[in-house]
């Protein structure tokens, strides 16, 4: 069984309304030959996906073929989600295999969601599974693989590793029919990850298929002695090699001694190429050139702006002229909210922790330093800070992040109104200035780099908001 869009013929195509012209299919083949097609029934309409506005729905539900005289039915992918889907329908009509080809994108927890799902479309079909998953990353998508062999009483005959390809030989028994009688070794039912492994992995396959499908020679990462940059460079390394990996320091006279020194031993820990430019002489070239408009008006955040885009200019030198691809280092926490400066820390192809929250990010740095210390341990425990003007931390104008970012998780990721939140126990003005900041900040979200999703509700096709959001009298 191969999947592909299927080009509908002349007839097919006239009769669809809305000038569709395919359908998403599975070839079935054998010797050769294309002996059936089945297209995709229940065309998902939400999150990322949107298969309705390019797909014709199939026509037969029901569809089975023949294997060696066992009736097997064939879906793809949404069939089966569904408990009325075609799968069910084929089961009634004589199928004694249920075959159901993916490309189910990956966020944390999906696996055993998935799993326990498909345990119930076997049992409730009475037929055995075989469920097939897509392994890789395409742009903000990442697939896990971790494909299924279940048996009618929902029993789990086979999983694949997660974000492996894998070959695999399974002998399914059929009920009330005999199998070979010297049947092949029993494949191995690989262990789910752990948490942060799971998510470690998932970034690293998307970075690294991304760096590769598009035929960049490796990436360039700003480091700041701080965890986001450290953590950024350290999936970079697992997913590239350090070869392909070169890390920047661009010192300000804002910057502290240990942060320098924290992004010197980060980049020999991990054996990358390592660079320092100091931002002191082109940051007092830029204000003594805008001296005569800036005038007499106090250092702010004019200032502080100005230094994040001279290191986004430096990295995008390096790119241009070496030919590696910048990496944003910002988090989801930071992005949510709007600390980040467009042009400058945004400036970039690709955001490794887009969809990672920040107290995740600190749970991975100590995950990734579980066999000795990579992440310098005082980029995990100082107190986070841009670093732009004298004594700066993040909680000068944030609230504290494991505050911030359970906020965040109840409006961005479960949807729930600023009332649902306060009636969970938060402080309201607190819930109203953190879901303020979310609305105004969706321009700037609209120009960051594509990044990993690892969450149901990632910025961008999944959660898809109008910048303006005001009527004028």
């Amino acid at each position: 069984m191969v999947g592909y869009p299927r080009r509908l013929d002349a007839a097919e195509a006239e009769h669809d309304s809305r000038g569709r012209t395919a359908a998403n299919s599975a070839a079935v083949l054998r010797d050769g030959t294309v002996v059936a097609n089945y297209d995709k029934v229940l065309l998902p309409n939400y999150a990322v996906f949107d298969e309705n506005r390019y797909f014709v729905a199939g026509g037969q539900p029901d569809l089975l073929i023949d294997i060696a005289g066992i009736r097997a039915g064939v879906s793809v992918c949404e069939d089966i989600w569904r408990e009325d889907g075609p799968p069910t329908a084929q089961a009634e009509s004589g199928g004694r295999i249920l075959l159901n080809i993916n490309a189910s994108p990956f966020h944390h927890g999906k696996a055993l969601e998935r799993e326990q799902l498909m345990r119930s479309r076997a049992i409730g079909t009475g037929a055995p599974l075989v469920y097939l998953n897509l392994v890789g990353g395409q742009d903000e998508l990442v697939f896990d693989g971790c494909s299924l062999v279940i048996d009618e009483r929902g029993e789990l005959l086979h999983r694949s590793p997660q974000f492996e390809e894998d070959r695999f030989l399974v002998d399914v028994p059929i009920p009330g029919v005999g199998n070979a009688a010297t049947p092949p070794p029993p494949p191995t039912v690989t262990p789910l990850l752990e948490p942060e492994a799971e998510v470690y992995r998932a970034l690293e396959v998307g970075l690294r298929d991304y760096v590769d499908k598009n035929g960049f020679s490796g990436v360039v990462v700003g480091l700041s002695g701080g965890i986001d940059s450290a953590l950024t460079a350290a999936v970079a390394v697992d997913a590239l090699g350090p070869d392909r990996v070169i890390g920047v320091t661009m010192p300000s006279q804002f910057s502290s001694e240990g942060s320098v020194t924290d992004a010197g031993l980060l980049a020999r820990n991990l054996g990358i190429t390592f660079h320092e430019i100091a931002i002191k002489p082109p940051f007092e070239a830029l204000t003594d050139a805008l001296g005569p408009v800036f005038g007499d008006r106090p250092f702010d955040v004019a200032e502080e702006n100005i230094q994040a885009r001279i290191r986004g200019l430096l990295l995008m030198a390096i790119s241009n002229k070496l030919g590696p691809m910048v990496l944003t280092t910002g988090n989801k926490s930071e992005m949510a909210v709007g600390y980040a400066t467009l042009y400058g820390d945004m400036a970039g192809g690709y955001s490794v922790l887009k969809d990672v929250l920040k107290t995740e990010v600190f749970r991975l740095a100590r995950w990734r330093n579980r066999d000795g210390e990579v992440i310098p341990d005082a980029s995990i425990t100082k107190p986070p800070s841009a670093e732009l003007r004298p004594d700066q931390k993040d909680s000068d104008s944030l609230p504290p992040y494991d505050l911030l970012d359970a906020v965040l998780e109840r409006y961005v990721e479960d949807d729930q109104s600023v009332a649902d939140i306060v009636a969970e126990g938060f402080d309201e003005d607190v819930v109203r200035r953190i879901t303020r900041l979310v609305d105004r900040n969706e321009y700037k979200r609209r120009q960051a780099a594509p990044g990993v999703r690892i969450t149901t509700k990632a910025f961008g096709k999944d959660r898809r908001l109008p910048i303006t959001n005001r009527y004028l009298p």
